[in-house]
C-alpha cells in the first residue's frame, strides 16, 4: 500500500508563521496545474500493482482549486494509479473557502476527509497570524461542513501564540469538542527562519513566543483532550478512537508514499527519498521540456535507524526494539539500550520491548530523538 501526497502552492494571502512553499500570486496557476498533471502522468510506480490507499491535497491552500483543476487531478490519478476502494481522499481547506457549492464539488470529485486550518476562534489571534478567515468563519465552516456529510473531519489549532491567554486556549479546544470533531491537529507556534515572524521578532516589532507558555498549554491540550476521549496518538495528533489519519500516519509507519508539485517529497518505502524543486516557475519550466525537476537521495543504514527512531518515537507506539534489531542489527539494538538506560525515566519508559515518551518527554520529543541516534 502507499499513498499520494499533492502539493497545491498557493496562497491569498501569507501567514507570519508558515515556512512552507507557497505564491499569493495566482497569475500562473493554470500553468503549474498542467504541469503537475504532467509529472503525475510520467511517474513510474515503485512496484508493480502497488494500490494506492491515501491521497492527500495540501499546500499551501488547495482549496483554491477550481473545479476544473480538481477534476483533472482525480481523472488523472484514477487513470493512473489503481487506487483503493476506501481510500482516504484529504483536502486540506481554509474556513474562508467553505462554502456549499465547494463543499458539494469536493465530494462529488470524491474527497472524503476535509482538515481545516481554523488555527483560533478569536479574531485578534487571526489577526496577529495574518490568516485569510475571520472568527465567525471559523465558527461557522465546521457546521457547514459536517451538514453537507463531512464527518471525516479534522482541525488545525494553534497554541503559544503571544495573543492566546489559557482561557481563550481552553476555549478554542471546548468548541472543537463541542462540534464533535474526530480529528485534531495542534502544533505550538514556531518562529522559523527566513518567516515574516522570525523578521518581526528580531526586529523587536513583535513579541517572542514564551516557550513556558508553549509548554503549559501543550501539557493543557494533552489532559483536555485525554478526559473527552481522544488518543494522543502522535505529538501533534489526537483522535477519536479509529478516527486516526492513515495518510500521516502512513508516514510515521515508513510506507511509500509518491509525492507530485514542487517542493513534493517522495519515497519508496526503503531507503531512496526524492524531492522536487521548491520553485514555481523553475518546476513549470522543468515540466513542460518533460524534465522531472527531482532530487534524490540514498540512506544509509544508519539514516534509516536514525528517521525510524525520529518518527516512531513521536507516536503513541513509541520506537520497536525488536524491530531496531531485527531490521537493522544487533549493534543498533545493543547501542540504543544502553543510551536510553541513561535517559531519565521522567521523560521514557520501556514497555514491553518499545520506547515510548510520557506525557512531560513528548515536551522534548526532538532532543530525546536526538539522544537515541546511532552514530
Amino acid at each position: 500500500m502507499a499513498g499520494i501526497y499533492i502539493h497545491i502552492p498557493f496562497c491569498r494571502q501569507a501567514c507570519l508563521y508558515c515556512n512552507f512553499h507557497f505564491s499569493t500570486t495566482l497569475k500562473h496557476k493554470n500553468d503549474l496545474i498542467e504541469a503537475l498533471l504532467k509529472e503525475i502522468a510520467m511517474t513510474e510506480p515503485f512496484t508493480a500493482g502497488e494500490i494506492i490507499e491515501t491521497i492527500y491535497l495540501g499546500g499551501g491552500t488547495p482549496s483554491l482549486l477550481s473545479a476544473d483543476e480538481l477534476k483533472s487531478i482525480f481523472s488523472l490519478l484514477h487513470s493512473t494509479f489503481p487506487i483503493a476502494e476506501n481510500a482516504e481522499v484529504t483536502l486540506e481547506a481554509n474556513p474562508d473557502d467553505i462554502a456549499p457549492e465547494n463543499v458539494r464539488l469536493w465530494k462529488e470529485v470524491g474527497i472524503n476527509r476535509l482538515s481545516i486550518g481554523i488555527q483560533s476562534f478569536f479574531e485578534e489571534d487571526l489577526k496577529w497570524m495574518n490568516r485569510a478567515h475571520n472568527a465567525q468563519q471559523a465558527l461557522q465552516c465546521i457546521a457547514e461542513a459536517q451538514q453537507a456529510g463531512f464527518n471525516n473531519l479534522s482541525v488545525d489549532l494553534i497554541y503559544g501564540a503571544p495573543t492566546l491567554t489559557d482561557e481563550n486556549w481552553k476555549y478554542n479546544v471546548d468548541r472543537v469538542l463541542q462540534l464533535q470533531v474526530p480529528h485534531i491537529s495542534c502544533y505550538a507556534l514556531t518562529v522559523e527562519p527566513k518567516t515574516a515572524l522570525q523578521q518581526f521578532i528580531s526586529k523587536h516589532k513583535m513579541q517572542d513566543v514564551d516557550p513556558d507558555q508553549q509548554a503549559r498549554q501543550f501539557l493543557q491540550l494533552i489532559n483536555w483532550l485525554n478526559k473527552a476521549g481522544y488518543e494522543h496518538y502522535e505529538i501533534s495528533n489526537f483522535s477519536l478512537p479509529g478516527r486516526r489519519s492513515r495518510h500521516n500516519t502512513s508516514y510515521w509507519q515508513g510506507k511509500p508514499y509518491y509525492g507530485f508539485g514542487p517542493s513534493a517529497h517522495s519515497f519508496d518505502g526503503i531507503k531512496t527519498r526524492s524531492w522536487n524543486i521548491s520553485n514555481n516557475a523553475l518546476y513549470t519550466k522543468s515540466i513542460t521540456a518533460g524534465i522531472l525537476p527531482v532530487e534524490k537521495e540514498v540512506l544509509t543504514k544508519t539514516q534509516q535507524v536514525n528517521e525510524y527512531i525520529m518518527t516512531s518515537l513521536r507516536t503513541s507506539e513509541g520506537v520497536d526494539l525488536n524491530k531496531i534489531k531485527n531490521v537493522f542489527g544487533e549493534n543498533y539494538y545493543n547501542s540504543i539500550c544502553k543510551t536510553v538506560s541513561l535517559l531519565g525515566k521522567e521523560h521514557v519508559v520501556v514497555n514491553d520491548e518499545r520506547i515510548i515518551l510520557t506525557k512531560e518527554g513528548k515536551l522534548f520529543a526532538d532532543g530525546l530523538a536526538a539522544a537515541l541516534f546511532a552514530d
